[in-house]
């Protein structure tokens, strides 16, 4: 088969635009199990080497029953890019815009971890949108170990992408 391939065409399905989205639609992200590797690998790249994160000894002195998760390397696993949100509103996307959270429970080695994205609100704007998303992150147990909120602004339908014909 000698089709021309064209990769403006690989696309993921029909990008939605801001008023094509609803509140209350949800987006799962992939649950993940919590293994010392993860532990070891956010240790590397953010440099943070207090003893609460990577000394098992430490952390049961302190009534801890394993190494405790950073609060950060937690909040990555809300990442809206992780998503089917950013496949869904692929060109639409301009930037992420804002992010707050609150750490609510300790992770561990071992928990599975079960993040969820929901639109909560809508705000239009001229030729955009902002689109606030809570974000949840649940551990195996059901206990909700994370809850924030994410801000993403998109193109309403119509607006240009810049460079794009």
């Amino acid at each position: 088969m000698t089709q021309s391939f064209d990769p403006r065409q690989h696309r993921f399905p029909e990008c939605r635009y801001f008023e094509d989205l609803a509140v209350g639609e949800r987006f799962y992200i992939p649950s993940r199990t919590m293994t010392e590797a993860h532990f070891a690998a956010f240790q590397t790249l953010s440099a943070d080497n207090h003893p609460i994160h990577y000394d098992i000894e430490y952390c049961r002195e302190r009534g801890h029953s394993g190494l405790l998760a950073h609060g950060f390397q937690i909040l990555c696993f809300t990442a809206a890019g992780a998503s089917s949100f950013a496949l869904l509103v692929g060109d639409a996307l301009i930037a992420f815009t804002e992010q707050s959270s609150k750490f609510l429970k300790p992770v561990y080695p071992g928990d599975t971890l079960y993040p969820m994205l929901e639109i909560t609100a809508l705000t239009p704007q001229r030729s955009t949108g902002i689109v606030t998303l809570a974000a949840t992150l649940h551990n195996q147990r059901g206990d909700l170990v994370l809850s924030g909120e994410q801000k993403i602004l998109l193109r309403k339908r119509g607006s240009q992408v810049s460079g794009a014909r």
